[in-house]
């Protein structure tokens, strides 16, 4: 079985369209896409959980 696909934040931050302090405010507010923090102290974010949190800012929107 195939491990899921990881994105480092700056490829969510490119992906989302977003700066860095942006998306820091909005994962305060619990507003952002689920991130894993690894045990080197970096972040990364499942490409279903981005997916998801779309799907979930589409609904939001509508």
């Amino acid at each position: 079985m195939a491990r899921p696909k990881m994105l480092k934040l700056p490829e969510v931050l490119e992906e989302i369209e977003m700066s860095r302090a942006a998306f820091y405010r909005m994962r305060a507010r619990g507003k952002a896409p689920k991130l894993i923090k690894l045990p080197n102290g970096q972040l990364r974010c499942r490409r279903t959980d981005l997916d998801a949190w779309w799907s979930s800012m589409e609904d939001a929107a509508a």
